[in-house]
């Protein structure tokens, strides 16, 4: 694999807002800064874990929260282009920074300077808007949970009368999640006086959808990491399933394990084939046992968080896949390396405890992990775990009160409307 990458050709880590303890990004710095491809990022500061990294060569120190306008995000990513020098891979690492460079990438390919995979300007916009992403769903054939898109508080109330709890409310769009976000996050809403209790701080335009809710005791949690050519077709792709997720069943991946499943395979390059998609794809999908389908909830136009839990027996994971099309190398091929499990040590324990106190399970988990990569610790590469801990100690700690505080809520009011 290190003789086949291109090595003269650096990479940056694009990541708009503020979460400075983003495993993911470390995971490419240190996928790409081990085969000694030169490797830079964005970052909130200079202590960031990803910016004390052993494999960056340089933390570009820009504060941002996503709410910037667009022209200013792309002049500060065109003078990072002008102090690398040299064409630069870009790794998007949120929805935020994928659509601007979707959007803006004839300014920001022009002179070859940055290099990422081409798509027609508005389709990751599209794909990171949950309601277009429904949209898209529906129009080629794949199974989605059912979903409204209310745009007043008069249409959440006369929804409210008929609707079936508990539901899900999302953020409708990238970009408005970071300005007027409606929920942090997925939220699980249990009673109808609680749907119009939320609702009424969402304004005149509320920037939210209300899902259908796939029960846990009848769901599994599936995800696909793909990275796709230019003509569409995989050239890397990954399946697996999460064990667990912080906050329970909506929120980041805890753990995960490698799994084959060919037929979620199939209905993502059946998918990405459709609306003609290039570039590296993070799926989530929930499979619902009551009909026996697989259905889509996210699709993330960009790296996921989790994508080091995926790596071919060729030693190909997607932001490889990524660099190695992109500066005009073959893809090796190889199978997954099946049974690998992932850990994402700050959240996991929490998560722990709580999926053992709602007994859910995941049939399709293998016994045991033929192997564990875990999100933080590496044993070449100390600095980034050691500055996470230090990092989430005191808010850390506040957060995760606060998120456990809101699932005991939710589990109490379950049990009083059950």
């Amino acid at each position: 694999m290190a003789r086949r990458v291109a090595r003269d050709v650096p990479g940056l880590i694009v990541k708009f807002g503020d979460y400075p303890l983003h495993h993911g990004g470390v995971g490419a710095i240190r996928s790409l800064g081990r085969l000694g491809v030169p490797m830079y990022a964005i970052t909130e500061d200079r202590y960031t874990p990803a910016a004390v990294s052993r494999y960056l060569r340089r933390a570009f120190v820009w504060p941002t929260t996503g709410t910037e306008a667009p022209e200013r995000l792309v002049e500060g990513l065109l003078r990072i282009g002008r102090r690398i020098g040299c064409p630069t891979v870009l790794v998007p690492t949120d929805e935020e920074a994928a659509v601007l460079i979707a959007e803006h990438q004839g300014v920001l390919g022009a002179d070859g300077r940055f290099l990422f995979p081409r798509v027609a300007a508005g389709l990751p916009r599209c794909l990171a808007s949950k309601q277009g992403l429904h949209e898209l769903c529906s129009e080629h054939g794949i199974p989605s949970p059912a979903t409204v898109f209310p745009r007043s508080y008069d249409d959440i109330a006369a929804f409210a009368e008929t609707a079936r709890f508990p539901l899900v409310a999302k953020n409708r769009e990238a970009f408005l999640r970071r300005s007027r976000p409606a929920v942090h996050g997925t939220t699980r809403v249990a009673t109808r006086e609680g749907l119009l209790r939320l609702a009424r701080g969402w304004g005149e335009r509320p920037g939210v959808i209300l899902q259908e809710y796939l029960p846990r005791e009848e769901a599994e949690d599936w995800i696909v990491h793909a990275y796709f050519d230019a003509e569409s077709a995989p050239l890397a792709m990954f399946t697996g399933v999460k064990m667990r997720s912080w906050p329970p069943h909506a929120g980041m991946t805890a753990n995960a394990y490698v799994v084959d499943n060919p037929e979620l395979a199939d209905l993502a390059v059946r998918f990405v084939k459709q609306i003609g998609f290039s570039g590296v794809v993070d799926l989530d999908l929930r499979f619902d046992r009551r009909d026996g389908q697989y259905k889509l909830l996210d699709f993330n136009p960009r790296m996921g968080a989790q994508f080091r839990l995926f790596e071919s027996e060729s030693g190909v994971d997607v932001v490889r896949a990524m660099h190695l099309d992109l500066t005009g190398r073959a893809v090796p091929e190889g199978e997954q390396r099946v049974g690998r499990r992932y850990v994402v040590e700050n959240i996991d324990l929490p998560a722990l405890l709580a999926y053992r106190r709602s007994g859910y399970t995941t049939p399709h988990a293998p016994a045991r992990a033929s192997g564990t990569e875990l999100a933080w610790f590496a044993r070449d590469d100390l600095r980034p775990f050691f500055t996470m801990l230090v990092r989430l100690v005191r808010p850390g700690v506040r957060h995760l009160f606060q998120l456990w505080r809101m699932w005991r809520i939710g589990r109490r009011a379950d049990r009083s409307t059950g």
